[in-house]
């Protein structure tokens, strides 16, 4: 018996604030940042009877890029599970690197449409402090990828991707800094204004230290509610005085990429049966998710392979796009994404991107989720797209509509 696509809606959306990598969040484990993360987003839904949670909830899938040591083990039913969802509740971990986190919401969003379930919470977690190895300390490169010229980018370093496209489309170092600046200014304004206060929720910080002139163990608490990256004193004086990074005569640095970031987000996805049933309003529909693919040497470019996937998938034409959220990776990619496809400045990242605000990877995509979700609230804006390269070569991008 078939069944007609149903729409799937976000009935609510929040994130942590993003912490940079050994910063406000050293001490803080991913499965307890994705636990605080899912009991936030039910706590927006007060329609859902606690009791019944157990018998409601499909499944919860939680993008990582990493899934390994204090984030493995299949960290989205730990983190469930530590949240103190009932046994019942399923959960399951995926990665496709970068665009994990927008992924985890295509996958629950999809469940719903194909009338599979009702109710399904996506999410996403990231601590970069606690994973070395994304630095290349224990590295298990198929040998096969050295020995045909065209399998080598699947090596290459993202820097290095990143280098490889300023070549080709001819973006400059000036540029670069130039577009890290003008992120870190929206940012720092975006942050006094107030605009992410709806999509954060805070997290209590508790560190134990030891005093050593008494000999105590000291509790230290406070509470994070304000991303970490935002620079008010960043230009494009200081960024010219970093060097390369990635290429000895290169123009990427550590000053127009995406910082190294810890951080979490929940998406509560529902179908319109049951909104009703709980008395629940969306925040948004989901309209849809795409992906494509490019040489993994120049990675970056992946977005102008998802978003025109996307648009026609979804029915609407780019200059519909309200809000685009393009994770800033790489200054030189956001800006061969923005050339190539000739988006509009001032629709890309109006409140700053990753160059400010921090790049937790797999979590990435459900926190720009809830950015654009509560962003087209507030603005008015009927269409947002979340989107981003991905490494080896990939591009992701979702829609979401404002209803």
């Amino acid at each position: 018996m078939s069944k007609q696509i149903q729409d799937a809606y976000i009935v609510a959306a929040t994130r942590l604030p993003v912490a940079k990598k050994n910063g406000m969040f050293r001490h803080v484990r991913p499965d307890d940042m994705l636990a605080h993360a899912i009991r936030a987003v039910l706590a927006q839904a007060p329609g859902l009877d606690p009791a019944r949670i157990g018998d409601v909830i499909g499944d919860v899938i939680v993008g990582c890029a990493m899934p390994e040591a204090e984030q493995g083990m299949n960290v989205a039913r730990i983190g469930l599970l530590l949240a103190g969802l009932p046994n019942t509740v399923p959960g399951m971990t995926i990665n496709r690197f970068c665009s994990s986190g927008v992924q985890a919401v295509a996958d629950a969003a999809n469940q719903i449409r194909l009338g599979l379930a009702d109710v399904m919470i996506a999410a996403g977690t990231e601590s970069m402090t606690v994973m070395p190895q994304i630095m290349g300390n224990k590295m298990a490169m198929n040998p096969a990828i050295f020995e045909k010229e065209e399998n080598l980018g699947i090596a290459y370093g993202m820097g290095l991707t990143a280098e490889k496209v300023a070549a080709q489309w001819k973006i400059s170092r000036e540029q670069q800094d130039a577009f890290a600046v003008e992120s870190h200014r929206r940012a720092v304004a975006a942050i006094a204004a107030g605009h992410f206060k709806a999509e954060i929720t805070p997290y209590a910080i508790k560190e134990h230290l030891p005093d050593l002139k008494t000999g105590q163990i000291v509790v230290r608490e406070r509470v994070a509610d304000t991303d970490e990256g935002p620079r008010p004193d960043s230009s494009v004086e200081k960024l010219a005085k970093l060097k390369p990074v990635f290429h000895a005569r290169g123009s990427v640095t550590a000053g127009n990429s995406s910082q190294m970031s810890d951080g979490a987000a929940a998406v509560l996805l529902m179908s319109e049966r049951a909104m009703k049933e709980h008395g629940l309003m969306p925040l948004a529909r989901f309209a849809g998710y795409a992906v494509g693919g490019v040489a993994p040497e120049i990675m970056g470019i992946g977005p102008v392979a998802a978003i025109p996937r996307v648009l026609e998938q979804v029915g609407i034409r780019q200059g519909d796009l309200d809000w685009i959220e393009l994770n800033e990776a790489f200054a030189a990619q956001s800006l061969a994404v923005i050339r190539e496809l000739g988006l509009d400045p001032a629709r890309v990242n109006p409140l700053g991107g990753a160059i400010a605000l921090g790049h937790p990877l797999g979590a990435t995509g459900a926190i720009r989720t809830a950015t654009v979700v509560h962003g087209l609230r507030r603005t008015g804006g009927r269409y947002a797209m979340v989107t981003m390269c991905i490494g080896t070569g990939m591009g992701a991008a979702g829609i979401f509509e404002r209803v």
